[in-house]
């Protein structure tokens, strides 16, 4: 019997103890695969015109993927190694070489991948079909149905996972010079020691996390900290101050509270307490480091999908702030105007909800009496509109705005005003000016929206009508045709004829235009930020799941000892749940906290409320976590027990 036939019969007669790291492997190549079917599938390609963004997005992604299942199949393996160290001592007492012991180790290892990978590609085939849907549809393509297995992607696969397999193979081989006899043997009851509670450091965790949320939270362009430590060098401040307070956090703090609860007499003899607790205190030191890995990955899953879910929420809303009109450009000559207005009235697909024609002004102002980041004192151009005009435009777009103006009054339209950036218009006078003239206005309101489409013009200032009509007649005006259709977000076919007739130079703006491409680019993150964060949340589930058990298989003898001396299943299922619930609890609680803040620094930068799809987010992510938490319980409670 050769050795490659023995490897083969243990991996057939002990599928059991191999089948969490087989699933491990299976899993990585299912998702590893799918996602490289992504970026030669066909079907996107059409649909988005063989756009090079996707291709490159894809790409990107697709390395930090190979890193990310590379990293978890080597740790998958690690414990797969763990729980056969008894098996391969045993091997070596009964007089079998190292260097035949080795290579079984390795052949067994490489079926189980050259099979993991049949079994994988197989599926990742299937659910790439799925994915591609998924992908079309948040991307806002038609979709088409069309079964195809990608040959690139299939050896783009075959390639990464045969490298992963043949190093995870020789780890399996050294295993046997790595370890002394005695050590194989004992691999499942290293003894730990209780650890020290300092609360000193528990105290340096709470500052380091805390200067780095405050550090997060500072106001970007007027922060002198990040001015002083450099807007490259900061961000690398706040991820260092809140790793390291993360893992004393798990590594010390968490030691002073359960020594804390341990000297509450009360509540540490009531029931089962005192096992829990006992067996959270010596194992969490030895937990903090992978507790800290899981919390940060956990808040970057989180930041990364929330924050590209937040785009593509408000995606429609930002196409409507900068495009409120469904169609609008700079009349240049009676011809194509009239082209258009005919291609509009004909189009079976939209009704027209309005058209008007309406003049503007284009002016200068010096801005050195505002107080703005951006103008630097200089002067700045403004588009000027008359009070009747923005009444109109505000009706016909059901907006509820009346502006009634006198003499020099003003209100200036800024949909994308920042404060503390943007100049501080309001009670301001300045001084609008051309070749021919000068007029002084004083701002008396500032919206935060616009009547116009802003491709066309700039920052609008609304003033009287009768300054309006004194300013026209030695000014260059533009007349813009705006248009309000039905269905302005699948105007695609209409927005592109009106495109073929219109010059450059008429700076044709569609709702349409801007919508379809935030739906292109903040569904694609959305996608990729879903799809990396789901195989994330995923691993660390699994990176939990498999720490647990192991320490269940520890725990067995433990017990079931209990067991034997009066203590009922039901009080063994509670006291797992406590225990597993709070490794699960710590990462996840630091993980929200961590996103939380930068999603906070996030918003607070992009003046923008982003609760709803944050939380929306949030909410997900704790229910597949939470699913995790439930095997985890159920998983250890069995092996606890001894219940098959």
């Amino acid at each position: 019997m050769t050795l490659f036939s023995i490897a083969r019969k243990n991996i057939k007669k002990n599928f059991t103890n191999y089948f969490l790291y087989f699933a491990s492997m299976i899993f990585s190549i299912v998702i590893y695969f799918t996602f490289v079917s992504l970026k030669y599938d066909t079907t996107i390609h059409s649909a988005s015109d063989g756009s090079p963004k996707i291709s490159s997005a894809f790409s990107g992604a697709s390395v930090v993927l190979m890193i990310f299942v590379a990293i978890f199949i080597w740790y998958s393996n690690s414990f797969f190694t763990r729980k056969r160290k008894k098996e391969v001592g045993l091997y070596s007492l009964l007089g079998v070489r190292k260097k035949q012991i080795g290579r079984m180790l390795f052949y067994e290892n490489f079926l189980m991948g050259i099979l993991a990978l049949i079994i994988g590609i197989a599926f990742g085939s299937v659910l790439s079909r799925f994915f591609v849907m998924i992908l079309m549809k948040v991307m806002g393509y038609e979709l088409l149905s069309q079964f195809s297995i990608s040959f690139s992607a299939v050896i783009n696969t075959v390639i990464v996972f045969m490298i992963i397999t043949l190093i995870t193979s020789f780890q399996g081989y050294r295993l046997i010079y790595r370890f002394k006899l005695i050590e194989l043997f004992h691999a499942d009851q290293e003894h730990e020691r209780e650890p020290k509670a300092s609360w000193i450091t528990a105290l340096i965790s709470v500052i380091l996390i805390g200067f780095g949320y405050w550090l997060a939270l500072q106001n970007l362009l007027q922060s002198k900290v990040w001015a002083s430590l450099g807007y490259m060098m900061t961000p690398l401040v706040i991820l260092l101050t809140v790793i390291l307070g993360t893992y004393f956090l798990f590594s010390t703090l968490t030691v002073a509270l359960l020594k804390l609860s341990r000297a509450r007499k009360k509540s540490y003899w009531k029931g089962m307490n005192m096992i829990g607790v006992s067996q959270l205190l010596y194992r969490i030191k030895g937990n903090a480091r992978t507790l800290t890995i899981i919390a940060v990955l956990s808040a970057t899953t989180l930041t990364a999908v929330g924050t590209s879910y937040s785009f593509y929420y408000n995606n429609r809303s930002n196409a409507g702030a900068a495009n409120p009109n469904s169609m609008m450009f700079i009349a240049k000559d009676g011809g194509s105007v009239k082209k258009v207005r005919d291609l509009v009235a004909k189009s079976a697909d939209h009704e027209l909800r309005y058209h008007l024609s309406v003049p503007v002004i284009e002016m200068k102002a010096d801005m050195s009496g505002l107080e703005s980041v951006f103008s630097n004192g200089g002067e700045m151009a403004f588009t000027i509109l008359s009070a009747h005009d923005f009444n109109q435009l505000a009706d016909v777009q059901n907006r509820d705005e009346k502006l009634s103006l006198k003499a020099n009054e003003a209100v200036v339209l800024d949909p994308a005003y920042m404060e503390g950036m943007s100049p501080k218009y309001v009670g301001k006078t300045i001084t609008l000016k051309n070749k021919q003239q000068k007029q002084q206005v004083t701002f008396k309101e500032l919206h935060k929206f616009n009547v116009l489409n802003q491709r066309a013009v700039y920052t609008t200032i609304v003033v009287s009508d009768e300054v309006f009509g004194k300013l026209q007649p030695k000014a260059v005006a533009d007349m813009l045709e705006i248009y309000g259709i039905t269905g302005q977000d699948k105007a695609k076919t209409l927005t592109a004829d009106i495109e073929k007739i219109l010059p450059d130079k008429a700076k044709f703006s569609s709702f349409y235009d801007t919508y379809s491409k935030g739906m292109e680019a903040f569904g694609l993150m959305m996608f990729m930020g879903g799809f990396l964060g789901l195989v994330f949340l995923a691993a660390t589930g699994s990176i939990i799941y498999f720490k647990q058990l192991t320490e269940a298989n520890a725990d067995k003898g433990r017990y079931l000892i209990l067991h034997k001396i009066g203590v009922n299943k039901k009080e063994i299922r509670k006291t797992v749940a406590k225990q597993v619930g709070f490794i699960f609890a710590l990462p996840l609680i630091a993980g929200i906290a961590h996103c939380a803040v930068a999603l906070s620094a996030l918003s607070n930068l992009m003046q923008t409320n982003l609760v709803i799809p944050v939380v929306i987010c949030m909410g997900v992510y704790t229910c597949i976590y939470l699913i995790y938490y439930a095997l985890t319980v159920n998983a250890y409670y069995k092996i606890v027990t001894n219940i098959k």
